[in-house]
């Protein structure tokens, strides 16, 4: 698809209403099973992490667990570090990344750090390897009070209670070649807006906060992944999606302003991960690999420097 193909649903130029969204609800596929991939794996972890059941979306005649697993020897003197995935339900590393984290390597911070691990946010849209939700709505960027998104309402219901002792927050995400395929189109069509088509970077990349940056932490992560994946390079005008890189492989954006995932907390260290999957030179293998290498980064480096 391209700027001047129009999207297959709605009038160009007009915003959806609800016989639009249920035309695009009535396209969705169900492509894997969260039970089987998700579930189960987590299921496989209770003998060393304890698991907590945070919510349950209710979808039509589906019904989807919300799953956290948290570190057993859980002390109220011990920062928390919040590691969330499958946001966007697309985003496969998301969330056999952090379930990576957790099978191998949770267990050299027990001890340091209480961990608060919530893999797949947005299961429906796991299920159809879709970014929104049933109802159309993106839950990264409904993070906010009132949030019209399940996903993003319970995950905040789980986070609160702990939210002000969270050191560090690290949201695991892709950018894939759908998103300029179909996600960004149908997110143009859905609002009523023209499409542009922006391009999708080569490599691994890191969102920070531009309200509180902290350029160290995001190069510190970043120099991490680089020995198991490569970085994004700016494009020709110094940019990445459209956004100015601040430094090798890292754009901002105000988080919360944007009601996005890893704006929920005040935490002192915030980001963002981008993976690529569909570059020639990765495999699924080392996009896992890469947000749990990510995730050691970003914990080493916050439990370094408080």
């Amino acid at each position: 698809m391209n700027d001047t193909a129009p999207y297959p649903i709605g009038t160009p130029g007009t915003p959806w209403g609800a016989a639009e969204r249920a035309q695009w609800l009535s396209r969705q596929v169900r492509h894997r099973s969260y039970a089987d991939e998700v579930v189960g794996a987590i299921e496989a972890l209770r003998s060393r992490f304890d698991v907590v059941e945070y919510g349950r979306l209710e979808y039509g005649d589906e019904r989807f667990p919300l799953l956290a697993i948290r570190s057993r020897d859980w002390n109220d003197d011990l920062p928390v570090a919040l590691v969330t995935g499958g946001v966007h339900g697309y985003e496969t590393s998301g969330v056999h990344g952090a379930l990576q984290f957790v099978r191998e390597h949770a267990a050299d911070f027990a001890g340091r750090v209480n961990l608060l691990v919530a893999p797949c946010v947005s299961p429906w849209a796991y299920e159809r390897i879709h970014r929104w939700n049933p109802d159309a709505i993106d839950p990264n960027r409904s993070f906010r009070e009132n949030s019209p998104a399940q996903e993003s309402a319970a995950l905040m219901r789980l986070v609160e209670p702990v939210r002000d002792r969270v050191l560090l927050h690290i949201d695991l995400h892709e950018t894939t070649d759908t998103d300029e395929t179909e996600f960004r189109p149908a997110l143009a069509a859905r609002d009523g807006k023209p499409f542009e088509a922006d391009g999708v970077p080569d490599g691994f990349y890191l969102v920070g906060d531009s309200e509180h940056p902290q350029p160290t932490f995001q190069q510190a992560v970043i120099e991490a992944v680089a020995k198991v994946t490569h970085i994004a390079p700016a494009d020709a005008q110094g940019r990445i999606i459209g956004s100015p890189v601040v430094a090798h492989g890292v754009i901002e954006y105000p988080l919360r302003k944007l009601g996005l995932c890893a704006g929920i907390t005040d935490a002192r260290y915030k980001t963002t991960t981008e993976v690529y999957p569909d570059s020639p030179r990765a495999t699924p293998e080392q996009c896992n690999a890469a947000q749990a290498a990510a995730v050691c980064a970003a914990l080493e480096y916050a439990l370094a420097h408080g």
